[in-house]
């Protein structure tokens, strides 16, 4: 009897955990690739995505190990050699970002920051190659570029690749935190509640310079131009009449803004948020309501929330 009853626990656990863990391993199997293929491979990256998805695997319901996950022992006991740390530091700690903002960060190593099509044109390749669907777990639908102007460097990001609902929002409240976005784009963002609905008071919205780009793109199908959603039209000011209203910091944008911001000064400041509602004060209530959030997510799965600590992946 007791047999039975592990053998069709068993059969439950694979049947639900079967789309996250085969896209686990395809991508992380692809990061080792790409890094193998680099004349200067670089261990963080495939660090930081390992944390990112056994820390995701971890919240999980059913929770999934890593050993889950690389059920081929040959890679398992490779990977625990060369990364040791991901493995010990999942169960503890909270990633700064979800994976495929990995994958985008090792193309644009691969490629150089100025090849904006080989780029978007390789994560493409690696979606189609991996035949994962944007409705998958782990896999970013959307990715975006801003740039000052034209001839100025270009700033990437992609949307949150978690695996479900709850997910996503703790990876949206854990980069708001200082150490992970640009912290005007983490003002914007804090600016709004988890049920979408905004702060009473505070506001860090920003408002782009007009002479700033920040396009989006699909990374399925074609590749088409995608206008910002009414989320990303309140929380940086684009231009756009889309009626779609996303989780405020889910989308690509807000991870190409940051970036843009964390390097170019100028721009950051322009885009200064200048609500009366912003004061360091207010900010400090809206951080710690975020924490709260947070905590109260994070206690769902069983996961230590008393004290938070972020992953440092080694270089």
């Amino acid at each position: 009897m007791a047999a039975k009853a592990e053998e069709q626990r068993q059969e439950e656990f694979e049947e639900r955990t079967t789309p996250f863990r085969t896209n686990a391993f395809r991508i992380i199997n692809k990061m080792m690739q790409l890094n193998h293929s680099s004349a200067n491979p670089t261990t963080q990256l495939v660090d930081e995505i390992l944390h990112s998805i056994f820390f995701l695997g971890r919240i999980s319901t059913p929770p999934i190990s890593p050993e889950d996950i690389v059920n081929v022992k040959d890679m398992l006991d490779a990977l625990k050699l060369c990364y040791p740390l991901p493995f010990e530091r999942y169960l503890s700690q909270l990633p700064r970002r979800s994976p495929f903002s990995c994958v985008l960060d090792m193309i644009v190593f691969l490629k150089g920051r100025e090849k904006e099509n080989e780029i978007k044109q390789k994560l493409q390749e690696i979606i189609r190659e991996l035949d994962l669907d944007k409705r998958d777990p782990l896999v970013s639908s959307t990715f975006c570029v801003s740039q000052k102007n034209p001839n100025s460097a270009r700033y990437y990001g992609v949307s949150m690749s978690t695996s479900s609902k709850v997910p996503r929002k703790i990876m949206v409240a854990a980069s708001c935190l200082p150490g992970s976005w640009d912290s005007y784009v983490a003002g914007a963002v804090m600016t709004f509640n988890q049920n979408t609905s905004k702060k009473p008071y505070f506001d860090g919205t920003i408002k782009l310079p007009q002479h700033v780009t920040c396009q989006a793109y699909s990374l399925h199908g074609e590749g088409a131009q995608m206008d910002p959603c009414k989320s990303c039209v309140e929380l940086f000011g684009l231009g756009g009449d889309d009626t779609k209203r996303f989780l405020y910091g889910n989308c690509a944008e807000v991870e190409s803004v940051s970036n843009l911001f964390k390097k170019d000064t100028e721009v950051r400041e322009q885009a200064r948020p200048t609500s009366e509602l912003c004061t360091p004060e207010n900010r400090r209530r809206a951080e710690e309501s975020v924490r709260d959030d947070l905590r109260n997510l994070l206690k769902i799965f069983k996961f230590p929330s008393d004290d938070f600590h972020f992953y440092i992946p080694s270089a």
